[in-house]
């Protein structure tokens, strides 16, 4: 098996010398091997400015194999990704520490200065099979992983961490992507901890701790016309843990069209969660552009499957549908969530469905 080290193209574990180079001529001598290859990168601290790994390849098995520490500019730039994998197929990429050093950004966001619009520390690209496996993403601007318009993306034991105050920087987010799998993965940000936004399908979340965060999130859909719809989403054996939402649906109050459905979410904890069910599609940031319009998107076949624990407010399921296109096929079977030790209450508007088992709020459907 060929394996390019970084070292061996002029990189330096100093944290200082700028690594993008070394780092993009030992990504073209694995891309170019006709035979599986891997790349290397050492121990140490490299600091790298952006790097673009574009394929295609001439082979589909390609491991990154990650020791050591990489590190972005501690300054912003108007850079959208920091590290973007791109027409790749058949790469895994195993351990390391990715550091998106993002604070000087954050305290831009939050003294409303006019910022760029920050970068994701890693982005996949319309790419196909690539598995990352024992990530840990600290601090990234923006979001720390973007899946976007790729299949068959595989994230294991991630760890995946900023302060619950920094602005958007949600865990993984999953655009135009299919067969998409994470599991096993610990993730605390300053906003949701898994989202998905249009076209995400064929999604399966398991054994996730989450928080501090927002949840884990479909949405918000429906800002723009002719979104593509959200189906076959499995999330499970997740622990929520502070965290502003538990499992939530979000969409614009906007007649844009476009759907939601087939979506599971069973086995849940919520410890202190402010919303642990909730789907909203009355979101309007700012009041701008939709009060008194009604969301087009549609909402059915979701069910809630032994969702337990303790819920920060009073309300601990709201269903606040379309009024134009009520939310259908709902269900919730075994759920126990209560408020100060007390059963929690359960808010529903234009919402059907069912309710079985042992149900705590009882149900308003």
């Amino acid at each position: 098996l060929a394996s390019y080290n970084i070292i061996n193209y002029g990189a330096k574990p100093d944290g200082i010398t700028d690594t993008a180079k070394p780092l993009l001529s030992a990504w073209a001598a694995t891309c170019s091997s006709h035979q599986p290859a891997s790349m290397y990168i050492p121990a140490g601290t490299f600091f790298v400015s952006t790097a673009l790994f574009k394929g295609p390849c001439n082979n589909t098995n390609i491991r990154i194999l990650i020791s050591g520490t990489l590190i972005a500019p501690s300054s912003y730039s108007a850079t959208i990704q920091w590290l973007t994998f791109k027409y790749v197929q058949g790469v895994s990429i195993f351990g390391g520490t990715i550091d998106g050093r993002g604070q000087a950004y954050w305290a831009c966001k939050t003294a409303n200065r006019n910022c760029p619009s920050g970068a994701a520390s890693i982005a996949i690209h319309e790419s196909k099979d690539v598995l990352v496996s024992g990530l840990k993403s600290l601090n990234s601007e923006q979001f720390h992983m973007v899946i976007y318009s790729s299949q068959g993306i595989t994230v294991q034991g991630a760890k995946i961490s900023a302060p619950a105050n920094s602005p958007n920087t949600d865990g993984i987010h999953i655009q135009m992507s299919s067969d998409v799998t994470i599991t096993g993965s610990t993730i605390k940000t300053g906003d949701d901890c898994v989202s998905m936004g249009e076209g995400a399908t064929n999604v399966w979340i398991e054994h996730v701790n989450c928080g501090p965060g927002h949840g884990i999130s479909i949405g918000s859909l429906g800002e723009t016309p002719k979104e593509m719809g959200v189906q076959n989403i499995t999330v499970k054996n997740v622990i929520f843990t502070g965290t502003q939402n538990g499992a939530r649906i979000k969409t614009w109050g906007k007649p844009n069209t476009g759907f939601v459905k087939e979506v599971m979410f069973e086995s849940l904890t919520m410890n202190n969660v402010q919303n642990p069910i909730v789907i909203d599609q009355n979101y309007c940031p700012g009041n701008v552009d939709c009060p008194n319009k009604s969301s087009g998107i549609k909402i059915s076949q979701v069910m809630y499957n032994n969702v337990q624990g303790s819920s920060a407010t009073p309300v601990a399921v709201k269903f606040d549908c379309s009024p134009s296109n009520y939310c259908s096929g709902i269900g919730l079977q075994d759920i126990k969530l209560t408020y100060m030790n007390k059963p929690a209450q359960a808010y529903c508007k234009n919402a059907e469905g069912s309710a079985s088992g042992y149900i705590v709020p009882p149900s308003c459907l």
